[in-house]
């Protein structure tokens, strides 16, 4: 029978993993101002708007903030730690679900800006000068995280060095704020 909760958490956190990550860039976007006529734009606005337009008509934006993505984000998250806990035979409560469920968009989110940069750099020395819709997306997105940190740090022979400080900050993020979140959350489960 562990097998089958095995395979059954495993589906759970696949379906709403990829499901919490394209309202994640979603958002992400949003607040980055990214182009929304870009391809990779539309297809995430068309794929999660059955979720974010009802909510807008309930929960409107505010002070420039997509309050509904948030808000589904968030409901998307609680569902996937619920569940996934439910099946594993825990007791999750509220406050462990919600603290949990939090580290888990914090660590997700992270994990976006992380790829992002790497593929970024990537692209820079494939091809450096071409044009692809995508890269647009990736300057778009990891520029907010990369102007401040390459007015700190000059180049240096003629390379970029903020990448560097900017996953070296993202990883000490992950050790000192994502994982005293998911233990603080774990250790708010009642077994």
């Amino acid at each position: 029978m562990r097998y089958l909760e095995q395979a059954l958490v495993f589906l759970v956190g696949t379906v709403f993993s990829a499901y919490i990550l394209l309202v994640l860039l979603r958002l992400l976007f949003q607040i980055t101002r990214t182009d929304f006529y870009n391809a990779v734009a539309q297809f995430l606005v068309k794929a999660t708007n059955p979720l974010i337009l009802p909510l807008r008509r309930l929960i409107p934006g505010f002070v420039g903030i997509d309050w509904a993505s948030i808000t589904a984000l968030l409901l998307l998250a609680v569902a996937k730690t619920y569940i996934t806990l439910s099946i594993e035979g825990m007791i999750p409560g509220l406050a462990a679900v919600f603290v949990l469920a939090v580290a888990d968009i914090v660590q997700l989110t992270i994990y976006v800006f992380l790829v992002a940069i790497f593929i970024r750099v990537v692209l820079s020395w494939v091809n450096p000068y071409g044009y692809h819709p995508m890269n647009d997306l990736l300057v778009s997105l990891t520029e907010p995280l990369m102007a401040p940190a390459r007015r700190l740090i000059p180049t240096f022979a003629g390379l970029d060095l903020s990448p560097v400080a900017v996953v070296i900050v993202l990883e000490l993020a992950l050790i000192l704020l994502v994982q005293p979140l998911f233990n603080f959350g774990s250790g708010l489960i009642a077994r």
